[in-house]
């Protein structure tokens, strides 16, 4: 048990409550405003407690950034597993990318930052790396290798700006429901690859 501030003590995971409490921060103020600190009064610890499970700060970050693509590729898992065409599949997961970034408010963002791209966070890359290969996976069944990397790029970049322009307000003036945001994510991605296919099938 770790003692609380005010005397009390805190039962449970106390790990996984601080990341917890720091995705929680980090989705209110991004890794910029993020403190180690503010992590601790949030959970009423002390300060020192979070260091007994993460030596430094970027090692919490990276706690958080690690169980966010867990999240994500087992989300988007689940939403592209229940189709076996190609196309429909890569339209549930770039619909599920943009209903994870719309609840969590963090996505790649997080994933990509500067300061976790170090060897030190294998755990994360491999998560990371899980999440692409659900894309990317079923991306090759619908284009050429040199392509399919393309393809994947601009899946991701509209699935997560679907979402932000969410978070941003963007779609809210327009009367848009978070539904209706990943609908119309899902949707872009259904446009890409049938774009895409069309395009190669003039090319051929």
């Amino acid at each position: 048990m770790i003692r609380r501030m005010g005397g009390t003590y805190h039962h449970g995971d106390l790990r996984a409550e601080l990341v917890r409490v720091s995705l929680g921060l980090i989705a209110q103020r991004g890794v910029d405003g993020f403190s180690v600190a503010e992590v601790a009064r949030r959970a009423e610890v002390s300060p020192a407690a979070p260091y007994r499970h993460f030596p430094d700060r970027e090692s919490l970050v990276a706690a958080v950034a690690t169980e966010v693509a867990r999240q994500l590729a087992d989300e988007v898992e689940r939403a592209a597993g229940a189709h076996s065409d190609p196309v429909e599949a890569l339209a549930a997961a770039a619909g599920a990318y943009t209903g994870h970034l719309v609840r969590q408010r963090v996505g790649l963002d997080l994933l990509s930052a500067e300061s976790l791209r170090g060897v030190r966070h294998a755990e994360l890359h491999e998560q990371t790396r899980r999440l692409s290969d659900q894309f990317l996976q079923r991306t090759m069944a619908v284009a050429a290798p040199p392509d399919a990397l393309q393809l994947v790029e601009q899946l991701f970049t509209q699935a997560h700006g679907y979402g932000v322009f969410w978070l941003n307000g963007v779609f809210a003036r327009h009367g848009y429901t978070p539904e209706l945001v990943v609908e119309k994510s899902a949707r872009a991605a259904r446009t890409a690859v049938h774009g895409y296919r069309r395009t190669a099938d003039l090319e051929g």
